[in-house]
Order: structure tokens, then sequence, then C-alpha cells
């Protein structure tokens, strides 16, 4: 597992369960959480999330999540304790603006325990509320989780094949109107997210 320099590794399903997990939006202070997360990344998580070979969690993502608006751009953090375990974001296109690009990033020892799907249920709520219709997302070929994940959630999704990813296009049920005005920035609180009735599986493992 990658370990950044005075950061040692969390085996935190070791030391707490799902009922201890608390999901809130990502806040202006969360920039140094976001770098230990690092610590809970295998190589092969980073490369499936950021496409390339990195030791960690690259700088520039760092600084793109703290500039974002919680508009156009908002996510959404799994913590335990006073550590990011899962971080699920959107990015609204600039073209198409019914529609925005998703991705989903869970510490190693909480994949596949529902983490990714928890955060996707609740971003969607976010996204529908700002006029979001339909999500995309790039998938490696070899993510089999991944995968899986997204022909449960969307079985009839169809994905397009490019330079070793799968593209899909995820559509999210009915939005409710769009709030006329735009929020405040979030705050780093450690309001917990009320569990939703419904909503879509997750793009990536989780």
């Amino acid at each position: 597992m990658t370990q950044l320099d005075g950061v040692r590794p969390l085996d935190t399903r070791a030391e707490a369960g799902l009922a201890d997990l608390r999901m809130r939006p990502y806040g202006v202070d969360d920039r140094d959480r976001l770098r230990r997360m690092s610590a809970l990344l295998s190589p092969q998580s980073l490369y499936s999330r950021f496409f390339a070979g990195t030791p960690w969690i690259p700088e520039v993502y760092v600084r793109a999540m703290h500039a974002m608006d919680h508009w156009d751009h908002d996510a959404l953090v799994a913590m335990i304790d006073d550590e990011i375990v899962g971080i699920a974001e959107y990015v609204r296109d600039r073209e198409d603006p019914a529609r925005a690009e998703i991705a989903v990033l869970v510490a190693d020892s909480w994949q596949r325990h529902g983490v990714a799907g928890r955060l996707v249920r609740y971003l969607s709520h976010l996204a529908e509320r700002r006029g979001i219709t339909e999500f995309s997302a790039d998938v490696m070929l070899g993510n089999a989780a991944a995968l899986a994940a997204v022909k449960a959630g969307w079985p009839a999704a169809r994905p397009r094949r490019d330079q070793g990813a799968a593209r899909f296009r995820l559509p999210l049920a009915p939005p409710v109107p769009a709030m006329r005005e735009r929020p405040r920035d979030h705050e780093g609180g450690g309001a917990v997210v009320e569990s939703p009735s419904r909503r879509p599986a997750p793009a990536s493992a989780g």
C-alpha cells in the first residue's frame, strides 16, 4: 500500500464498521485529509481513478477540489473519525449543462462494502436539484468491480470503448426543479447524511 512520509496507513475496516461511517460535503478545510487519503490507496486504485501512475493523489487534483464552486463542481466524502475513506464528485459538462461527469475513489480497505454506492446516491440528490439529468463515467476496462457496479445499477447502459476505457452515459431519475439561487460554499462540517430511498448504483467499485 502506498505510504506518504510521516503517515501510517490506517486499518479502517478493523477499527470501525459501516455504522460509524459519516458522509458530508467536501469542505474548505479538507485538503490535508484528502492528501492523507493517499496512504489508504494502492497504486492500482490510484491508477484506476486518475488513469496515470502516481504514488499519491495528485496535487493538481487537491487544488481543483479546493477551488470547487459546489454547483457546477461538487463532492461528498465518506468519513471515519477524522479521515476521508471515500470521495465522489461530479463536474458539469460546459457544453451540455444537463450532464455531469462523475468519479469515485474509495480507500482499499473500504472497497466492495457499499461505500461508493452510498456516495453516488447522495451525490445524485445534489445533481438533480441543480438540473443535471445524466452522469457520464469513464471506467478502465480492467476495473472489473467498477464495470460490474455500473451494470448492476444501469442494466441498459452500453459503453463506448475508447483508449482502454469504457465510457458510460447514465441517466438519473427525473430531476426536481433547479434552485433559483446558487447555494453557499459548503463548510467542512460533520453532519450525517440520511439515507435516501432510491438512486442508482455507483459508477465505481466500493
